[in-house]
C-alpha cells in the first residue's frame, strides 16, 4: 500500500488562505491532488488539515479528509515531519500498513505525475529512506557573497574567488514539492538532507516554492508562458 499525504493547514500568514486560493482556474491544492491521482501509485490520497473549508475543497477535488489535524501541529512552528508522523499514527489506528508515503505540498501547481513515479522508482531501487526532487543552483554557491553591516560585500569562501565556475562542485536545493519516504524513516525522524536520502533532479525553471505574494505572481506568470507554449 502507498499513501499520499497532502498537508494543508488553514493559517497561512503571508498568503491568506493560500492552500485553496484559485490558481489557473482551480484551487491550488487541486493541482497536487490531480498529480497524485494521475501518477496511479496511491491507494489513498489524504489531506491533513485543521480547517473545515480546506477539507471540503480537498474532498471536492478527489482527496479524503478523514480527520482534523490538532492545533499543536497546525501553527507556524509545526514541521513537515510532525505532520507526517501524526498521519502515520492515524494510519496505524486504521489498520493501514503503507510500504511508502509521499507528502505532497498543496501549493505545488508544477508537480508532475511523472516525477512522482520516477522518484518512487528511485526510492525502491536505491533502498533509501527518502527521495525528493532537487534542482541545481543557478550559480556556484562557493562564490556567494554576503552584505556586511556597513553595506560592503564579503565572500563566504574567499579562497574560491579565482576558481573557475566550471571547476566548482554543483550544488542543489530542495524543490519543495514532495517527499517520498519509508514509514520507518519518517517514524525514526531520519534527516532528509543526509545519507538516508536520494534525490530526483528536475529543471530549475519548474521550481517555484510559493511562500510569498511575489512567489505566487511568478508562478502565475510561468504558468501563462507554459500554457501559451503548449497551445502554440
Amino acid at each position: 500500500m502507498r499513501l499520499a499525504l497532502i498537508p494543508a493547514r488553514g493559517g497561512s500568514k503571508r498568503i491568506p488562505r493560500k492552500n485553496i486560493r484559485p490558481f489557473a482556474g482551480r484551487p491550488v491544492i487541486a493541482w497536487s491532488i490531480a498529480a497524485a491521482a494521475e501518477c496511479g501509485l496511491f491507494d489513498r490520497i489524504v489531506c491533513s488539515t485543521d480547517d473545515e473549508e480546506i477539507a471540503e475543497v480537498a474532498q471536492a477535488w478527489g482527496a479524503e479528509a478523514p480527520f482534523r489535524r490538532p492545533p499543536e501541529i497546525s501553527d507556524d512552528h509545526a514541521t513537515t515531519l510532525d505532520v507526517v508522523q501524526h498521519f502515520l499514527r492515524w494510519a496505524d489506528s486504521e489498520g493501514l500498513s503503507p510500504e511508502a508515503v509521499c507528502c505532497i505540498y498543496p501549493a505545488s501547481p508544477f508537480v508532475r505525475a511523472d516525477d512522482l513515479r520516477e522518484a518512487h522508482a528511485r526510492l525502491v531501487e536505491t533502498g533509501a529512506g527518502y527521495c525528493f526532487p532537487v534542482a541545481r543552483f543557478p550559480a556556484p554557491i562557493q562564490r556567494a557573497v554576503r552584505r556586511t553591516p556597513d553595506g560592503r560585500l564579503a565572500m563566504f569562501q574567499p579562497e574560491n574567488f579565482n576558481v573557475r565556475s566550471q571547476d566548482l562542485e554543483p550544488a542543489f536545493f530542495d524543490a519543495g514539492q514532495f517527499y517520498w519516504g519509508r514509514p520507518e524513516a519518517f517514524r525514526a525522524g531520519l534527516r532528509m538532507f543526509g545519507p538516508d536520502a536520494t534525490a530526483l533532479e528536475i529543471p530549475l525553471w519548474r521550481c517555484v516554492d510559493i511562500d510569498t505574494p511575489e512567489d505566487w505572481e511568478r508562478a502565475e506568470k510561468l504558468w501563462r508562458v507554459l500554457s501559451e507554449e503548449a497551445g502554440a
